[in-house]
């Protein structure tokens, strides 16, 4: 049964799966043995979020927001309030200007409310219903200790949950992510634009204003996934596939793509060839180390050394549907999971040493800087050269939900909780260091009996 869980138990559904790489029963490399399996929820969950070492919480389609310790699996508040779906998740970390010691968490619902909660002692904290639509993210400025909400326009909020200043309806759409930029900025997704807006407050912090700086229109598409990538640099990647990075300070143009379906020669004995298919070149999620951009798109994963200005490894078919997340952890190890039901570990090896090709211009030019050439169809010619070429093999694969993985938590004590489509939310565990772990528990019970004993 253990052996299904971890990745013995999936056949072929197909020929397209012919092309996934599998991993036998043996998954040697794969620390993730043991598993707990979370019930609280009775809907779709679809967000996670650390709280601290130890805690996380997780909310979804039921309205219904549960807390639960990372180490032992034990659920220790279940938050009700909501009366629809929740709709954004974030977690405000302890603030040393603030009065109040506690954890908190934010929630926005389909119900038109943001709630704030203590996470240590469940309770609700605040809660406002002003907002004239759905709230569709929250995003956390932790240096100005205030929390953004997203959706028709842009509020800024204290702890309090005193409205410190909005803007105006944006445009048609709401807005749908956000991140922090320097300077007091932020770069907000509505559609296909990305806004820039800058906060400003007066010196006693009474008085706040949110200004929009610039509009940056260069994607075709919606704005699918944001991620920070430096304090210098940020990404942009929309559903029909354009990837762009950007300058943090001067929101000018890195690198962008808008064509997925030429083709780069890493190694000469293979080519990538990427389909039409929207959904084959769909950027779901963005993640970053600093050094390398980790792109999720379609049902691959692709990796971007920064320094070296160019994709160091992929796998074109790194699940058999959409991959949904993705993210690195310690040890050159990257996770990722799906539409399918799968989690998977991957591990970035360096493969050999080559004379670098000559690159065709388009599709991975995205990973240098500078705008793609209009005749995409004529080589960039390169000067032969020493180069690293890296690969991405399979290590683990956890196969425990039976729907969509949503998304994932990595603990570097406590494992690896993930939330899925369905209901579950489940937390893989190290085997090795579990067992540790009891027979160290253990042996203090014993030394604690032999102890009441010699009292006796």
């Amino acid at each position: 049964m253990l052996r299904w869980l971890i990745g013995g138990g999936r056949e072929p559904q197909g020929l397209a799966e012919k092309s996934v790489q599998t991993i036998g029963e043996e998954q040697t490399q794969n620390p993730y043995t043991e598993l707990l399996v979370l019930k609280g929820h009775h809907d779709i969950v679809r967000f996670l979020v650390p709280i601290d070492d130890y805690r996380f919480a997780s909310a979804g389609d039921d309205g219904i927001v549960c807390l639960w310790n990372a180490q032992t699996g034990e659920k220790l508040f279940e938050l009700h309030a909501h009366t629809q779906k929740i709709t954004a998740l974030a977690s405000f970390p302890l603030s040393d200007t603030c009065e109040e010691k506690c954890h908190l968490i934010l929630t926005a619902g389909a119900d038109r409310t943001v709630i704030v909660w203590d996470c240590d002692n469940g309770r609700q904290v605040h809660k406002v219903s002003c907002f004239h639509s759905t709230v569709k993210c929250l995003t956390v400025l932790q240096r100005l200790d205030v929390w953004l909400s997203g959706g028709s326009d842009l509020c800024v909020w204290n702890r309090k949950l005193d409205l410190l200043c909005k803007t105006s309806h944006l445009i048609d759409a709401d807005i749908s992510a956000m991140i922090e930029l320097p300077k007091n900025c932020v770069a907000a997704a509505v559609g296909k634009e990305l806004i820039i807006l800058r906060l400003k407050a007066s010196r006693d912090g009474t008085e706040w204003d949110v200004i929009e700086v610039k509009r940056l229109l260069d994607h075709e598409d919606n704005i699918v996934s944001l991620v920070s990538v430096s304090d210098l640099t940020f990404a942009t990647g929309s559903h029909v596939g354009e990837l762009i990075v950007w300058d943090a300070l001067d929101w000018t143009m890195h690198a962008y793509e808008r064509r997925w379906d030429a083709s780069l020669h890493v190694d000469p004995q293979q080519e990538i060839k990427l389909s039409h298919s929207q959904n084959e070149v769909s950027i779901q999620h963005l993640a970053s180390d600093e050094e390398c951009v980790f792109a999720a798109v379609g049902k691959g994963i692709y990796v971007y050394n920064l320094q070296m200005k160019r994709v160091i490894a992929f796998q074109k078919t790194a699940h058999d549907s959409t991959v949904l997340h993705i993210t690195k952890v310690p040890n050159r190890q990257i996770i990722s999971c799906s539409e399918d039901g799968s989690v998977r570990i991957w591990e970035l090896r360096e493969k050999q040493q080559l004379t670098a090709e000559p690159v065709p211009s388009g599709f991975f030019s995205m990973w240098g800087f500078g705008r793609t050439s209009k005749q995409a169809s004529h080589t960039a010619k390169k000067p032969p050269e020493s180069t690293t070429v890296f690969s991405l093999d399979l290590i683990g694969d956890l196969i425990g939900h039976s729907l969509a993985v949503q998304m994932f938590l990595y603990f570097s004590e406590h494992g690896l909780a993930t939330c899925s489509a369905d209901h579950l939310v489940i937390l893989w565990k190290d085997g090795e260091r579990e067992s540790r772990l009891r027979s160290l528990l253990l042996f203090h019970k014993l030394e604690q009996s032999e102890d009441l004993q010699l009292r006796i």
